[in-house]
């Protein structure tokens, strides 16, 4: 993978240098496809979290006082390492992620497209002058950085959903420690701080933690970090909320999804089996925004259920590194036996395998399952698989109904013939994002990605939301004469 990643071999990123833990030892970077372990990460402590937030609360006082041409500056050069070495990151998130190529090249593209958005906002936090009641007083509000930022990010998108925080973070003046999950600790950590070594980063302003429960608790707990951000599962989100919510520190979190595909009495089969197809199959079902729910009026039940099983068996499964096919493996052995098991679980309760339902070592076939029961966990839950539930109604009402019974909200699709009725139905969807005859996987670095309910806090990602994420507001008065008051 080229020479300039034995750098990080070993070794964390505190202080604008590569060095080893304190007494972690080390973590295994594991090829998913073949479980080779093909180089090894540094494995933080709480000690490194504390030497780490040393040195970046200082570094963050004097980035935030930089110009906004030199915190854009530096993004644009991050871009611009991150283009030097598209190849080598490509392949290293196909071997770690197991994903494929195009999987690999996006992550690429939306992670550059994040630097470069996240440029522009070092000069649009801006303030407001504001009237005052007093005479002569001078008002306003200005934004400041919320100070040091505690990034906690996923393995499924492990460049792009670290670059989302990371990027307008910096812009707009504070630091950043970062801790990759332990699965990805390369491309979701390590090879990013190459990227900012690379493009001339002030030590301390940016430092990769990789390791595992205890350096994300001390994240959370440490007394000099102002805000945590978690992407993840609902349920490491409530906890990293309760710990955060004890001490009153910020806390953003952008959780799990049951996200539901309806497709209307209207809507054209073929394009519907090709987007339910792609939203719940497209990298192995392990997103947040894959759709675990297929709504479906009764009337295009039957011709939607064949078509969605065609294509299913016609995807191939495999090594994404060493073969030509269009799904990879599992991330790990417990997500592939979860994922089982609550296929097994509604199968048990009626349900009907129509396409897939096995798997063969690491690689879980593309799978279709109808007559599924709303009691079961496999209609409940975020699978996190290549599994499509079909659910048939007999109408709009009802797959409004279903498509709302989930205490998750973060993304809804609707495939419908009208375009006007299906923005009449998303209005009536509770979810942070709604899609009018597309997939439910969908991102764009301008655009406000998050969710409601368990989904997340209702904070928001991308464009001009992150100044809200990461910033705080202040009023400032300034009285030209002395204030006169009775005592």
């Amino acid at each position: 993978m080229g020479s300039h990643d034995q750098q990080w071999q070993e070794r964390l990123f505190i202080d604008g240098t590569f060095r080893r833990p304190a007494s972690g030892g080390t973590i295994g970077v594991r090829d998913k496809a073949s479980g080779e372990i093909f180089a090894l990460a540094g494995l933080a402590t709480e000690a490194d979290v504390d030497a780490a937030a040393a040195t970046a609360t200082a570094a963050q006082r004097a980035w935030s006082e930089r110009t906004y041409a030199e915190r854009a500056g530096l993004l644009r050069n991050v871009a611009a390492a991150l283009g030097d070495r598209a190849a080598s990151f490509r392949e290293l998130i196909m071997r770690e992620t197991g994903c494929i190529a195009g999987k690999a090249d996006y992550e690429i593209s939306a992670a550059t497209s994040e630097l470069t958005e996240a440029a522009g906002l070092a000069s649009r936090a801006v303030g407001e002058v504001l009237p005052s009641g007093h005479a002569g007083r001078f008002s306003l509000s200005e934004r400041i950085p919320v100070g040091l930022v505690g990034v906690i990010t996923p393995w499924n998108f492990p460049l792009v959903l670290g670059m989302r925080v990371i990027a307008p973070a910096l812009a707009l003046g504070n630091a950043v420690l970062l801790k990759p999950s332990p699965e990805t600790p390369a491309s979701g950590g390590l090879a990013i701080a190459e990227l900012f070594a690379a493009a001339g980063a002030p030590p301390g302003i940016f430092q990769v933690l990789p390791g595992d429960v205890e350096v994300g608790q001390r994240l959370v707990t440490h007394p000099d970090v102002s805000m945590v951000h978690f992407t993840g599962s609902t349920h490491v989100g409530r906890q990293i909320a309760r710990e955060a919510g004890g001490l009153l520190k910020k806390v953003s979190l952008e959780l799990g999804g049951n996200n539901a595909l309806i497709v209307l009495d209207d809507a054209d089969i073929e394009q519907a089996t090709m987007i339910g197809a792609w939203s719940g199959f497209h990298y192995q079902g392990q997103t947040c925004i894959t759709a675990g729910r297929h709504i479906v009026a009764r009337g295009l039940a039957d011709a939607y259920v064949e078509g969605l099983a065609k294509r299913a068996d016609a995807i191939t499964v495999g090594n994404t590194v060493t073969e030509n096919v269009g799904l990879g493996p599992m991330i790990n052995e417990h997500q592939q036996a979860r994922a089982q098991q609550l296929l097994d679980e509604a199968v048990a309760a009626g349900a009907r395998i129509v396409a897939g339902g096995s798997s063969e070592g690491p690689f879980f076939r593309p799978t279709v399952v109808v007559g599924v029961s709303r009691q079961t966990r496999l209609w409940n839950e975020e699978i996190f698989a290549p599994i499509a539930p079909v659910l048939v109604v007999d109408s709009e009402e009802e797959a409004l109904a279903v498509a709302n019974d989930t205490p998750y909200g973060l993304v809804n699709s609707v495939l419908t013939g009208d375009p006007y009725r299906g923005i009449r139905f998303a209005r009536g969807l509770r979810a942070g994002m709604v899609h009018v005859n597309d997939a439910t996987p969908q991102d764009e670095a301008l655009a406000p990605f998050g969710g409601m309910g368990q989904s997340g806090l209702g904070g928001r990602s991308g464009g001009d939301a992150n100044i809200e994420e990461f910033t705080e507001r202040r009023w400032l008065t300034v009285t030209p004469g002395p204030a006169h008051y009775p005592y």
